[in-house]
């Protein structure tokens, strides 16, 4: 073979015709990534150092290729931490960013991380071993997003995300007309932790589109993840596109439902619910055509209404995009629905939602309550629906739903499901409900932010007010201080930041400052055998025992009073037992066997959010065996705004007296039951429904020398369900 030797010149372009050596760099500041980041190749790497990174706007921008991705990686996993108002955006295509964790900080704009930089979007992107835990803007009201996928062909797996506390949605799949509406977006083995009930729309843990893009396909797929405890509003993943698949999660303990919200021709499939019988733990709520919900597994779901373990709605004739298109061509089929406390059908029926469900197929499920009753709800007319080879434990009770009645014996396998002993109906025997273990990263806990219970701590023994004060400062979650019999009198308010329990029998505490206790982020208080005088509290407007920051906080707040006494609390005007404030969230407000007297202002004021966003103040609010006297409004709880997104306030009064007193006061409420309780010479019981489908229940009470209960009607979003019985009026 005749051999040639390369002129000077042409081994010149030879060489500059080779691809360039990938590169691995290591970066220990922003001015070193900015640099290490410019003109990136395929192949390229660049390692963060370890430590931490505040205020860092990432941005990777490249073209790698299918065989040579760039990649952006920490120095060891989880070693970089993101602080402060740090946040990732990515654009171009085979990327890959991995280990990285966003923590003790909040997002620099809209989004934490975004695969798009500018007006140009990522493909072929992998976003694996992230971790994001309570990056949340410390104003709940602010809405953001934790992950915003532009673009498409994006995976994103075994990553962590956990505790988003202020508006916006954990995890968006963004569909902009501009943007390409084939996303085919992964998300896979991921952990998705507790989400707080937010108490307004904006709290899902994943949305796919919205309304506007949602008569388009994303063929997007969620699959083998585990969301646990994510409560922050019905929707937990909100489906608002067409084509895409849900199957093999498991959703435990989790407030809310998979909701079918907008598009058509999805599919939810062997996934696990299991609501161990927490309220509003829900299954699979379908809307929409052609939508397909099959061979599912749930137990122990607590939810009802919109939350129901299978919830089928009932749509608006000729609805406009963003409201309720009728369920046509579903298939629910081969599910198991174990001790659920509702499957509904027809679900919201109203004058506007009037179209009952068509061309649908109940088929081949089981359905067992161990307790002998049966789940089954019907709103509206079942004639679209086709039933055939249920098999149920008790008689549905209801026209028109067929099931084959039978006594169905259970045994738990060894995948740790329950299946029926000779009976074919409902899930695969092969369902295998994936493990925390598998999801996430092993490197980060999981689950991490459980809360601390009352009087799991240590003991303090206090016998003076510097002592009380000292003690509740340097308090660790769950202790429990100890008052020795004496009168306490503070000038500063106790400012509670933990778990904290006082109790002590023969104790007074007064104060001389417009507020005892101050309710920080992270605050649980619970009092026992105290009583509390507000005699020596300055002679102003606007005092209150118990008060919520006037910061916004991210940490719903509880307050647990039990067997203690309120008096002298009428020497100033608006004297309020608990007085909340806007940009926070009780999560519970529990009052039992307490006497309350005197009092110029309202047990509980609950009307702080005045907005229509529907932000609220009080998740769950329980009055039991109170004795209330001269007290000028018991309680006035507001929720405003029209969304129905959101499961409270709820309220509950039970065997209380109330006497010459002002009046419950509830507007807005979703849950509301009055029962066994005797007014006499007070304002008596107002409630308005204006919002989502309310249920009211006021029954064997005693109204002497009272109005009778009113319940006016100004919902419009949905059915309201009032009970008044069996109560007495006199005058």
């Amino acid at each position: 073979m005749l051999k040639t030797a390369l002129t000077p010149m042409a081994l010149l372009a030879f060489v500059a015709a080779m691809p360039a050596a990938a590169r691995d760099v290591l970066v220990r500041d922003q001015a070193g990534f900015v640099a290490a980041a410019t003109a990136l190749k395929p192949g390229d790497t660049i390692v963060l150092a370890d430590g931490e990174w505040r205020d860092f706007a990432v941005k990777l921008v490249g073209e790698g290729t299918a065989a040579s991705p760039i990649t952006l990686t920490a120095q060891h996993a989880g070693k970089v931490i993101l602080t402060g108002r740090s946040s990732l955006a990515m654009a171009g295509s085979h990327l890959v960013v991995s280990n990285l964790v966003f923590r003790n900080g909040f997002a620099s704009g809209d989004e934490v991380i975004a695969t798009r930089v500018g007006k140009r979007w990522a493909e072929n992107l992998r976003l694996t071993g992230i971790v994001i835990d309570r990056f949340s803007n410390p104003d709940r009201r602010f809405e953001d997003h934790w992950v915003a996928l532009y673009g498409r062909n994006i995976r994103v797996d075994h990553s962590h995300f956990e505790g988003k506390a202020n508006a916006g949605a954990m995890l968006v799949v963004v569909r902009e007309g501009k943007m390409p509406l084939d996303n085919r977006v992964t998300l896979d083995h991921n952990y998705f932790g507790h989400r707080p009930v937010l108490g307004s729309n904006g709290g899902e843990t994943i949305r796919i589109g919205t309304s506007t893009e949602s008569m388009s396909d994303s063929h997007s797929i969620v699959e083998d993840n585990v969301f646990e405890r994510c409560d922050g509003e019905v929707e937990i993943v909100s489906v608002k596109s067409g084509g895409n698949i849900i199957r093999r999660n498991v959703f435990l303990a989790s407030q809310g439902s998979v909701v079918l919200r907008h598009g058509n021709g999805n599919l939810v499939e062997r996934n696990v619910f299991l609501g161990q019988g927490l309220p509003h733990t829900g299954g699979v709520r379908v809307i929409n055509e052609r939508q397909t919900v099959r061979d599912n597994y749930m137990e122990g779901l607590g939810g009802v209404d919109f939350t129901s373990a299978i919830t089928v709605m009932n749509g608006v004739p000729n609805s406009p995009i963003n409201r309720y298109l009728p369920v046509k061509d579903a298939v629910i089929e081969r599910n198991t629905i174990i001790d659920a406390a509702r499957i509904t059908l027809g679900a919201g029926a109203s004058d506007e939602r009037s179209q009952a469900p068509q061309s649908t197929r109940f088929a081949g499920n089981l359905i067992v309550n161990r307790d002998g009753k049966s789940p089954f709800r019907t709103e509206a007319s079942l004639a679209g629906i086709a039933f055939a080879g249920n098999v149920a434990s008790a008689d549905p009770k209801v026209k028109g739903v067929v099931v084959e009645r039978r006594e169905v014996k259970l045994e738990r396998a060894s995948n740790g499901l329950l299946y029926p002993v000779g009976v074919t109906a409902g899930a695969p025997r092969d369902l295998q409900a994936i493990v925390r273990e598998a999801t996430g990263v092993a490197w980060y806990p999981k689950p991490a932010g459980t809360r601390v219970a009352f009087r799991s701590g240590a003991t303090v023994e206090v016998a003076t007010a510097p002592a009380l004060a000292a003690a509740v400062a340097n308090a660790r979650d769950g202790d429990v201080i100890q008052l020795q019999p004496a009168e306490y009198l503070l000038a500063e308010p106790l400012v509670v930041k933990r778990t904290l329990t006082l109790r002590g029998h023969s104790a007074i505490l007064r104060f001389s400052a417009p507020t005892l206790f101050q309710l920080e982020d992270g605050a649980r208080l619970q009092l026992r055998n105290l009583k509390l005088s507000g005699a020596a509290a300055p002679r102003q407007p606007g005092n209150a025992v118990i008060r919520a920051s006037a910061k916004p906080m991210l940490v719903n707040y509880a307050v647990d009073i039990e067997d203690c006494a309120f008096a002298e609390m009428a020497g100033a005007p608006e004297f309020d037992i608990i007085a909340t404030t806007p940009a926070t969230l009780a999560e519970t407000i529990r009052i039992v066997d307490t006497r309350i007297a005197d009092v110029s202002g309202a047990v509980l004021a609950g009307r702080s959010e005045t907005g229509k966003q529907g932000f609220y103040n009080a998740e769950r609010v329980v009055f039991e065996g109170l004795k209330m006297a001269r007290v000028a409004t018991i309680v006035g709880l507001f929720r405003g705004g029209t969304d129905e997104s959101t499961y409270g306030p709820q309220f509950t009064m039970n065997d209380s007296s109330i006497a010459d007193s002002g009046a419950v006061l509830l507007s807005g409420v979703q849950e509301a039951t009055i029962t066994g309780n005797r007014f006499a010479r007070s304002g008596g019981v107002r409630v308005t429904h204006s919002v989502g489908s309310p249920h009211t229940e006021i029954a064997h009470n005693s109204f002497a020398a009272t109005p009778a209960p009113v319940i006016e009607e100004l919902h419009y979003t949905g059915p309201a369900r009032a009970l008044l019985a069996d109560n007495r009026v006199s005058q």
